[in-house]
């Protein structure tokens, strides 16, 4: 599922592309993305121009010229992919969900196999209320060690969970946190409330180092995830236990393990993240 440098790497794409189009028509090939009626958003949309692209969290957010957005979360398999022209034959997207067409000719495709992701337009107002209901950007001034350790110690899931809600944290999801979790040295099924202020200072800066080299690196293509210009992510192979289960670790050569947490999987190394936090 894109997480946070994913989405990062397609609004920094998107930026060089849609800026300054007009939309002219929306086509909807599958209407179970669109989170509310489609003539809803077709009004919302329709001779609107689109004048900033912005992340929150893991949605894409594409600002129109009358204060209102259009927000995509891109949920397993969701791609936005641009096109000065229309896409001919092989070039053209495989499961196009929803089409913005632009009066230059350009055309902005969501794309989505499995059609997790979502697509909905909102007023100012209420996408406001929405992005306040999400936990503070990792990467953003807000999110210090200290409150992280006060929000750790309010809570007793695991701290695997905990990382992966996003209205603790935003952007946060499966790959990243395992990422930062192992470089930590907490072990997945720690609970929150037992995070250390040093444990959490120490997650705070792998958190926000995992995620910038991740962005750096144009996040992280397992099997689905393409980039604003249809290119895949190079992160991946530069993780250190996601996915990695039976696979020495390269801190100590112990097999990486893996444990199903909340029907998701959470990958870690049992020497460098030991259950009950000594290191």
């Amino acid at each position: 599922m894109p997480e946070l440098p994913e989405a990062e790497t397609i609004v920094r794409g998107l930026r060089r592309t849609v800026i300054g189009e007009r939309i002219r028509r929306l086509e909807v090939v599958h209407a179970d993305v669109l989170r509310q009626p489609r003539a809803t958003v077709s009004r919302a949309l329709l001779d609107r121009v689109l004048v900033g692209v912005e992340r929150r969290g893991k949605n894409v957010v594409l600002r129109l010229d009358d204060k209102a957005v259009m927000a995509v979360n891109l949920g397993m398999t969701g791609r936005l992919l641009p096109f000065r022209v229309p896409p001919r034959g092989a070039g053209r997207p495989s499961h196009p969900a929803v089409v913005l067409r632009f009066h230059s000719g350009g055309l902005l495709f969501f794309d989505d196999q499995r059609r997790f992701g979502t697509v909905e337009a909102l007023g100012a107002a209420a996408w406001a209320e929405r992005a306040a209901g999400m936990g503070p950007e990792p990467l953003g001034r807000a999110f210090t060690a200290s409150r992280l350790h006060r929000d750790l110690g309010g809570s007793r899931s695991p701290i695997r969970s905990w990382l992966l809600d996003q209205r603790r944290i935003a952007g946060v999801g499966n790959i990243y946190a395992a990422e930062a979790l192992h470089l930590a040295g907490i072990h997945p099924l720690r609970r929150a409330n037992e995070i250390s202020a040093a444990e959490a200072e120490r997650l705070h800066g792998t958190i926000r180092a995992v995620l910038g080299a991740a962005i750096h690196h144009g996040g992280t293509t397992i099997r689905d995830y393409r980039n604003a210009e249809g290119g895949e992510g190079a992160y991946a192979r530069r993780l250190h236990v996601y996915g990695r289960d039976g696979e020495p670790c390269a801190r100590c050569g112990t097999d990486i393990e893996r444990v199903v947490l909340s029907n998701r999987s959470a990958f870690f190394c049992r020497v460098c993240q030991p259950p009950e936090g000594a290191r």
